[in-house]
């Protein structure tokens, strides 16, 4: 028997591949390294395998990026347990906002992603939950859902990026700046349009779009 054999089999053998395993190697590499090195390539060299048995579990990188999403949703908490169901829906919504804004890269990612793993339905199942407990009509509560989803990821979309401070500097400059014989609009809101804190924007944003999802029929 040569060095190189009784080497090859005194080496443990490997955790066979799961969904699951994979999935979770993914999220380890988004926490060290970020969004961008989630691919196969990578992924098989943490599992000490080959990209092409990846694809057994995994169709593509979008569909791992959406598992590693549903994953992550797994860590949102549920809402409080009692108090005004307008207050517990933007609980819900603000932690998975914040869940976002953990990770820069895969905020921007959820904008098109599409999960639809067992944590996803349960966010959705929430969200219908609380909005139907608060009387919203079952139509209304359906398209809410995704319009409260939409806005949250795109606000931590938003705010999770590595922005230069010169580009919002210039902004900021700009609509102090503004004629007011031009755009005399932007002259006497500049510091309403500036002002508030992201965590203020996000909660007026979700109280006011509840109160529109409440009130709004949808169309025929």
């Amino acid at each position: 028997m040569t060095a190189a054999s009784r080497s090859r089999r005194e080496r443990p053998a490997k955790p066979a591949l799961t969904r699951q395993g994979i999935v979770s190697a993914a999220v380890a590499i988004l926490r060290a390294e970020g969004l961008p090195k989630v691919t196969m390539r990578r992924l098989a060299q943490e599992l000490d395998t080959g990209p092409a048995s990846l694809y057994v579990y995994v169709r593509n990188t979008a569909e791992l990026h959406a598992a590693v999403l549903d994953e992550l949703l797994g860590t949102v908490p549920p809402p409080p347990a009692g108090g005004d169901w307008r207050e517990r829906l933007e609980k819900v919504l603000t932690a998975y906002t914040g869940m976002l804004l953990e990770h820069p890269s895969l905020a921007r990612s959820a904008l098109t992603a599409r999960p639809s793993g067992p944590n996803y339905l349960g966010l959705v199942e929430t969200l219908l939950d609380l909005l139907r407990s608060g009387g919203v009509p079952r139509a209304q509560a359906a398209w809410g859902v995704d319009l409260l989803l939409q806005h949250a990821t795109a606000t931590a979309a938003e705010h999770a990026g590595e922005d230069s401070p010169g580009d919002w500097q210039a902004l900021v400059r700009a609509l102090r700046e503004a004629p007011s014989d031009t755009h005399p609009h932007i002259a006497a809101n500049a510091e309403a349009l500036l002002s508030g804190a992201p965590e203020a924007r996000l909660s007026w944003a979700v109280r006011t779009l509840i109160n529109g999802i409440e009130r709004t029929a949808v169309p025929d």
